[in-house]
């Protein structure tokens, strides 16, 4: 109800016409233990509401309450997409069949027994190995024609071969044409995402669905899968400022949700998101956090989900590792915040936001940014309509 087309033609159209809401449940468990479900609720008058009337928020008492079933700032309106930050971020392949999915042995015997097979054989990274490996390193790999021709694929005996059995009886019932007709390449290829990373050594990566949301940077050679958000970016500038409290917020106040599960959109998201210009002091934060976060994943052999367990939980206390990625990622928000140029003090804690407690800035320091970040994006977006 809250979250992207749906909210835009439900809320905000009704309140666009005038419905003012009082009260609201942004996300709550179904009370009956025989469902496994998410609610939302909506409590409203048709008209303007006087602003001395008591206004609840998820049990909290607020000012006002936005479409997005929260606390509204001081902007109001919704996030513009801008023009400097297209061509970056992408939505990985969508492969449709698991056919085209191999064991890393069965690849490894297919070259040996045809050297040029490896010219369509790849690593193959979903969200849960981006997330659970310590290395983030996929566990198998995948059949990748790209866009050669049919008979150019068949030349590849045993990849193809394999496909013709195991993709192609489900493909040729396809609805849409284009995939039953190239029933031996991918659904989606995400051309516009190979020709962006073509020139780069690596790439930065984040799983689409995660409390963790962070970002890592994998080598360009691996095929991601469609739960994976790619940015076509080896910047440890913009690794940073993914990795920040402020993308994080942002991401969280305008991406959807499955459960509690961030489920990141790139066009809600990255293209609204107003980037701060590089500093000495963001790149050299961010290659902070790349260079020791590998070393204390290798060393203690966690992957981002449990790592990032630890450093979320308030009893975890004592554990150098920990902290110093605490410590990390404050440098982080704080490069982040003095790139911005904003005078915004932050508030460090255990605080939860949508149903996710994370150690992060408080709930007026998020706020704040939000407003900030809401401020620069109206900016950006005018001056460009502008021609400025």
């Amino acid at each position: 109800m809250a979250q992207g087309d749906t909210r835009e033609v439900g809320l905000d159209a009704m309140v666009a016409d005038g419905f003012t809401i009082t009260r609201a449940i942004q996300s709550r468990s179904w009370p009956a233990a025989s469902a496994n479900l998410e609610y939302a609720a909506v409590w409203g008058a048709l008209g303007l509401v006087a602003e001395e009337v008591s206004r609840v928020a998820d049990d909290a008492p607020v000012r006002r309450i936005s479409t997005l079933l929260e606390a509204q700032g001081r902007t109001e309106g919704n996030p513009m997409r801008l023009t400097d930050n297209t061509g970056i971020a992408f939505q990985g392949c969508i492969v449709l069949g698991m056919g085209f999915v191999v064991e890393p042995e069965e690849a490894e015997d297919w070259i040996v027994a045809d050297a040029r097979n490896a010219e369509v054989l790849f690593p193959y990274l979903n969200g849960e190995d981006l997330n659970q490996r310590p290395d983030a390193s996929p566990s198998r790999w995948v059949i990748d024609f790209n866009n050669r021709s049919e008979a150019e694929a068949a030349s590849y005996a045993l990849p193809f071969m394999r496909v013709s059995e195991q993709v192609k009886p489900e493909r040729v019932h396809n609805k849409r044409k284009p995939r039953r007709d190239y029933w031996w390449q991918f659904a989606e290829r995400a051309a516009g995402m190979r020709k962006a990373i073509a020139h780069l050594p690596e790439m930065l990566v984040l799983a689409q669905v995660s409390n963790t949301a962070q970002p890592v940077f994998i080598p360009t050679g691996i095929v991601p899968s469609h739960k994976i958000v790619v940015f076509a970016s080896d910047s440890r500038t913009l690794f940073a400022l993914l990795s920040s409290s402020v993308h994080y917020f942002w991401a969280r106040k305008y991406s959807g949700a499955m459960k509690n599960d961030l489920s990141y959109s790139p066009s809600d998201v990255f293209l609204t998101f107003p980037r701060p210009a590089s500093t000495d002091r963001l790149r050299l934060a961010g290659c902070a956090l790349d260079n020791e976060r590998r070393e204390i994943m290798t060393r203690r052999n966690l992957g981002l989900t449990a790592l990032y367990h630890l450093v979320h939980d308030s009893n975890v206390t004592g554990d150098a590792d920990v902290s110093r990625i605490r410590d990390l990622h404050l440098e982080i928000d704080e490069a982040s915040i003095e790139a911005y140029g904003w005078d915004a003090p932050l508030h460090y804690g255990f605080h939860t936001y949508r149903q996710v407690r994370r150690w992060s800035p408080d709930a007026n320091s998020r706020v704040n940014l939000l407003d900030m970040l809401l401020e620069e994006n109206h900016a950006r977006a005018k001056s460009v309509q502008k021609g400025e």
